[in-house]
């Protein structure tokens, strides 16, 4: 049998740089966590943003912790439609020639020219984790939602392995709606 892997809804958020979290909060800010995510030393920040696009605003977007060196935003496809960003999927941190879109802080405004991306799917997990399922850093499987009325297949999951990983498949909001991904459902290899 194959090892059950914990499925996550990855919402939109925005991961910001040093700079940039002085450009939004003022200078000297700092992010304060308001709870650990799954993945080791990541955090849900108190702080909030809004993103402004062409056709709309969302208020109150996610900030998620540690710093980056370049600020990256993560939306859905929805997203993209709702606010009228034309957003490429990629893995975090592939930002070039991606989305423009404006942030909007209590201390200021940055117009970013790139760095807006749909999140392309991908799987977390440990060096042994990776091991136990035969899986390799950068490899793309196939993974089965396991959901009881919209049981799913996504295929193109990209791995990422790395020691401080923790097993966890991540989905946009689109993706986790469209297969039923309530917390505590979880997934499977299929090869």
């Amino acid at each position: 049998m194959s090892r059950e892997i914990p499925v996550e809804t990855s919402a939109r958020h925005v991961h910001l740089s040093a700079r940039d979290l002085e450009t939004l909060f003022g200078k000297g800010a700092i992010l304060s966590p308001a709870r650990e995510l799954s993945q080791p030393g990541q955090f849900l920040a108190n702080e909030r943003l809004t993103l402004v696009g062409p056709k709309a605003a969302v208020e109150r977007v996610a900030v998620l912790g540690p710093l980056r060196e370049k600020t990256q935003v993560e939306i859905s496809r929805t997203d993209c439609f709702s606010l009228g960003v034309s957003a490429p999927v990629r893995e975090s941190g592939d930002l070039e020639n991606s989305g423009a879109i404006r942030l909007v802080g209590p201390a200021g405004v940055l117009d970013l020219s790139s760095g807006v991306i749909v999140a392309k799917r991908h799987l977390h997990c440990s060096f042994d984790e990776a091991t136990e399922l035969g899986v390799s850093n950068g490899e793309e499987v196939s993974v089965r939602i396991n959901s009881p009325d919209r049981s799913t297949v996504f295929e193109k999951v990209v791995v990422r392995v790395r020691d401080d990983f923790r097993l966890t498949l991540h989905l946009d909001t689109d993706e986790a709606n469209a297969s039923g991904a309530v917390p505590g459902i979880t997934g499977e290899i299929v090869r």
